[in-house]
């Protein structure tokens, strides 16, 4: 047996699974996993399991293609291959937006994307300007910024050293269409240039975008709107939290997660008798303080999850202020061990000066992006993270 000793805190550990590919009965899969922990010792009731949405999204064979989005374009916006389509805010990533941009780009073969940019970032931090940038030229950052403009100034991602700008221009002139780029953080300047119809690609502010414009251009909507009904594949996310599969394919974010972690919960009550929580998670809420790059370009961490998790904060006393104000008034440790138990008893008062500092957040987001870390977005193998003690 493996169990842990009691006097490991919040622990979280990475459960190698095998391969999942479409078809696959995650379920079981996540059973088998988690039926060896438990013959380990390592399986308690209170436990969160999180299984990542990439492969709950592959066992339900959850892709789509360029030419569906294209297709999906053309059907949701009325639009023709002459067309002049809008596009605005759009993350800067080769994996969540590059195949989306080249759908959207077959749907105008004959016609014009046009591409608005936020700047000096993305909506997620990457940047594409040097700050500042549009005062340098004596505008404001409303204030339309042409390519011509920007000149050698336009930055590549600090990382991956890609050029986004050459990246989503090739991209839709490869599909025939006219590419026009711009820099304005004013939605509203994407209806200068005449469009016809409009995708609001932004994930976090998706529908304040929308709302900006769907008065001034009817034909708008945001990714969202896009392939999030059946028949095929489907997710109530649509487009938001997709990512770039093999080929031509985009694999969509997992559908009805809420159900599948209720699931995976009912079964392991049912035939290992503990009492666990089940979590969906994507990207973590992780801001990068090297690059400045926010992590989360999904529309959230965690996808799905059980109803014990729904609603539930991260919060507590704060330990360090609590035992100095004791140890200074005059307390032993054995005193303040057991004061420290009988108060970690008591509601927690928010507003008290023995939780300051301990912002309370979502247990969800919170799990969610430890989950994340643990796994990483690699090859480490490990699809399922065991959270404990949380």
């Amino acid at each position: 047996m493996i169990r842990l000793p009691e006097y490991i805190g919040v622990s979280a550990f990475g459960i190698k699974i095998g391969v999942v590919v479409p078809g696959s009965d995650i379920v079981r899969m996540t059973y088998d996993a988690l039926a060896k922990c438990d013959d380990d010792g390592l399986l308690d009731s209170g436990d969160t399991v999180c299984i990542t949405e990439s492969v709950v999204a592959r066992a339900q064979n959850n892709y789509v293609t360029v030419d569906d989005v294209a297709k999906e374009a053309r059907k949701q916006l009325k639009i023709g291959p002459s067309d002049r389509l809008g596009v605005v805010f759009p993350i800067l990533s080769r994996n969540r937006f590059w195949l989306v941009l080249k759908g959207l780009a077959r749907a105008v073969p004959k016609g014009e994307v046009v591409v608005q940019l936020s700047h000096p970032t993305d909506e997620v931090g990457n940047p594409i300007l040097p700050k500042g940038f549009a005062k340098k030229l004596g505008k404001d950052d409303s204030d339309i910024i042409t390519l011509e403009e920007a000149g050698s100034e336009r930055l590549r991602h600090p990382v991956t050293a890609v050029d986004y700008v050459d990246l989503y221009t090739s991209t839709i002139t490869e599909e025939g269409a006219k590419a026009t780029i711009f820099f304005s953080n004013d939605p509203i300047k994407i209806t200068e240039a005449n469009v016809d119809a409009v995708v609001v690609a932004n994930v976090h502010n998706r529908e304040e975008t929308k709302q900006t414009l769907a008065p001034i251009i009817s034909r708008c909507i945001t990714l969202q709107s896009m392939c999030n009904t059946p028949p095929g594949a489907w997710s109530e996310w649509g487009l938001l939290g997709s990512n770039m599969s093999s080929g031509d394919r985009l694999k969509l974010a997992p559908r009805n997660s809420d159900e599948l972690a209720e699931h995976i919960q009912a079964e392991i009550m049912q035939k290992l008798g503990k009492n666990i929580e089940v979590l969906v998670f994507g990207d973590g809420a992780y801001h990068d303080p090297s690059t400045g790059i926010y992590e989360l370009a999904d529309p959230k961490p965690a996808f799905g999850m059980t109803r014990g998790l729904s609603g539930r904060y991260r919060e507590g006393l704060k330990y360090k202020y609590l035992v100095d104000e004791m140890w200074y008034g005059g307390i032993d440790i054995p005193d303040i061990e057991n004061a420290l138990l009988t108060k970690k008893k008591e509601p927690i008062d928010r507003q008290a000066a023995s939780t300051e500092g301990t912002t309370p957040r979502r247990i969800e987001d919170v799990i969610a992006s430890l989950a994340d870390l643990v796994i990483g977005s690699a090859d480490a193998g490990t699809p399922i993270v065991l959270v404990k003690g949380m």
